[in-house]
């Protein structure tokens, strides 16, 4: 039940009331109060409402139909506020506070100033020259600027006899290219800036060309939507999974590092198929389980992380080999899913209608239920594009929490492995942040809390923690190139910046300036990661790489190079790798929908030596799982890109997610 009421409000008002539609002045100061509350039904009898007190509460968002079409004065101070574009409704607002609102910035009032065209104070200071600026010259600049940028490289390629497909690839084109080339005023306003410029842009489409503006893309994340959140059963999450057919083909043979002699296996689906010796694998299932509305046309949701489930009563942190299930959590798109790997059944899916799902993660907690016993179970984080996590306890089908950690994307996130309630989530916003998510009672109550931030210069990536010092070291793969932090939580310092970034090999010299979109240990000491240099993949030594006595912060280190794996010359970005330590495998998907495979064992006891020498060749991959031809509907899939392919600990299953809204599952035979 909402805690505003016809009669709270009547109380509230200043003066006090005995009619809604008499209020002009409203105090709903330190309610407790969340956007759930704002009931639009009620608020909308508030027709000449002219002041608004909304200070101390528990704000995230404004719905966007409130309806106060005389507010002059809103006060929005000490709340969760994270997005300010609902504001626009109340156009003759002249007087606007929200100070310590955490997760707004200085692009959130620029925003305003440009919604709001009334608007003279904000946050108490004189905004009047300013909002002018932005709403005027900013404005005439950014128009020029997207008018050039179509001019100059879209213009020639729209016929003048064009086809719906030819303006939906267009369009979709040219707002990607404009929101990252067209760049004006201080990086600090670069959000403003893309956020102006896409709306520019779709502006100059509609109605300098006559390109609707809707005609391709689908809608934006609404705010004012009521979040959907839902689980389905086992019957209802299989009734989702489109039939993904593998059609009978003879298939090239798997590039292997040897001409060993190739034995043939035959799949379930019928499928021939040649693998090299002892890393055969055979394909079982082919799965569209994350597809938007469950819609078994949609090939555009792309699936971004997998994780094997810890096995309960295994010893997980103790022994890899036996410390996961054959159920894998996905997570693409709107929903986060729950596969038995050998039969290809999901047996779980967790729906929210407003996110995109980035990364999921997995840590056993040890709960109290009812009647004062404590058990082991199962909790997965999901987190995304609206840099929300979400905690599911799975057993019982129920998402009991969520941590608003950032405000922007959470790329990706990993619990400790020796501290089961702390949890790292890597942003967009340039922050990596620590979290305690605290153990839920038996009412599911819990309390979550910020243990450090680490400040990155680029957006991170991938994050590994160092196994040999898991409480102590984290590495990050960023947009600008490999950190490490000291994550030692009795220095006392909360924000850190990086303790040091390491250089590697770039044609004859050695660069910190790279991209690296894969990073994992391939055992205690050597790291794997891929950047944006085409066609190979690192191995180097973390001890020798990483000089522990050093002073300082943000030195410069070489990475001591172990070896290169040969790789996809593709430059494509994002298409990460990951590893199997306990069978001593690095695996990496490539743009064509292949599986890199790479077994290792044979090179890391020299490794391991003091004296260890880098390998002079690069070592090629020990097999190329080849993407099948595969019939959807009756059709073939578009480009499959791998995005991520991982294996459970014992290398039994390996599930590869790709670019097209399918989940292939493969088994080692």
């Amino acid at each position: 039940m909402s805690k505003i009421t016809t009669e709270l409000l009547l109380e509230r008002a200043v003066p006090r009331s005995t009619r809604l539609r008499k209020i002009e002045t409203l105090n709903l100061s330190k309610l407790q109060l969340k956007t759930g509350d704002l009931d639009p039904r009620l608020f909308s009898r508030l027709r000449h409402l002219q002041k608004l007190d909304l200070s101390d509460n528990l704000l995230d968002r404004f719905p966007n139909s409130l309806t106060l079409p005389d507010l002059r004065v809103l006060n929005c101070n000490n709340n969760k506020l994270e997005d300010v574009t609902a504001l626009k409704q109340f156009p003759l607002l002249e007087e606007l506070t929200y100070e310590n609102n955490v997760y707004l910035t200085l692009n959130d009032d620029y925003k305003v100033m440009f919604l709001l065209q009334n608007l003279r104070l904000l946050n108490g200071k004189d905004i009047t020259k300013l909002a002018n600026h932005v709403r005027g010259v900013n404005s005439r600049k950014l128009t020029s600027k997207v008018t050039a940028h179509w001019e100059k490289f879209f213009h020639d390629q729209l016929p003048e006899k064009h086809t719906a497909e030819q303006v939906k690839s267009i369009k979709k084109k040219f707002l990607k290219s404009v929101q990252t080339n067209v760049v004006y005023g201080p990086s600090s306003l670069s959000e403003f800036t893309r956020w102006r410029v896409k709306m520019i842009a779709e502006e100059f489409l509609a109605y300098s060309l006559g390109l609707e503006l809707n005609s391709d893309t689908e809608p934006e994340e609404k705010t004012d939507e009521i979040e959907e959140e839902s689980t389905e059963s086992p019957r209802e999450a299989a009734e989702d999974v489109a039939q993904v057919t593998v059609t009978p083909s003879k298939r090239k043979r798997n590039r292997s590092k040897s001409n060993l002699g190739n034995k043939r296996s035959k799949t379930q689906a019928n499928t021939e198929e040649e693998a090299a010796e002892d890393v055969s694998a055979e394909p079982l299932h082919f799965l569209q389980c994350h597809s938007k509305g469950n819609s078994r046309e949609d090939f555009k949701t792309q699936l971004w992380s997998c994780v094997f489930e810890p096995v309960l009563d295994s010893g997980a942190r103790k022994d890899p080999i036996v410390s996961s299930s054959r159920t894998v959590a996905t997570c693409g798109g709107e929903s986060v899913c729950l596969i038995d790997c050998e039969t290809g059944t999901v047996l779980k899916k967790y729906k929210v209608a407003t996110e995109e799902f980035f990364s999921v993660a997995w840590t056993t907690l040890t709960m109290v239920i009812n009647d004062s016993r404590k058990k082991a179970h199962n909790i997965l984080a999901a987190a995304g594009r609206r840099g929300i996590v979400k905690l599911i306890h799975v057993a019982a089908d129920f998402c009991y929490g969520e941590i608003k950690a950032h405000k922007k994307p959470i790329a990706t996130v990993c619990f400790s492995p020796t501290q089961e309630t702390h949890l790292f989530t890597a942003s967009y916003d340039k922050r990596i942040a620590l979290w305690d998510i605290g153990i839920p009672d038996c009412d599911y109550n819990f309390k979550a809390s910020q243990l450090l931030v680490l400040e990155t210069s680029s957006i991170p990536l991938r994050i590994a923690l160092v196994p040999t010092c898991p409480e102590q070291y984290l590495l990050a793969g960023c947009e600008g190139g490999c950190f490490v932090w000291n994550i030692k939580l009795d220095k006392g310092q909360k924000s850190r910046p990086f303790e040091a970034i390491f250089q590697f090999p770039d044609e004859e010299s050695m660069t910190t300036s790279h991209r690296v979109d894969g990073l994992a240990f391939l055992n205690d000491d050597v790291v794997v990661s891929k950047s944006s240099k085409p066609g190979c993949i690192y191995l180097w030594s973390w001890s020798r790489s990483f000089d522990a006595k050093g002073k300082g912060s943000q030195r410069t280190m070489s990475a001591v190079i172990l070896a290169e794996l040969e790789w996809s010359t593709t430059d494509m970005s994002y298409l990460t790798l990951s590893t199997c330590p306990a069978k001593e495998y690095v695996f990496c998907g490539d743009e064509k929908g292949s599986v890199w495979m790479y077994s290792l064992s044979n090179y890391t006891p020299t490794w391991g030596s003091a004296k260890g020498k880098r390998s002079e060749r690069r070592i090629a991959p020990t097999q190329i799982l080849k993407w099948p031809e595969l019939r959807v509907n009756r059709e073939q899939p578009p480009e499959i890109l791998v995005n991520n392919v991982v294996a459970d600990p014992a290398f039994t299953y390996l599930v590869v997610l790709t670019s097209v809204n399918i989940t292939a599952i493969w088994k080692k035979s």
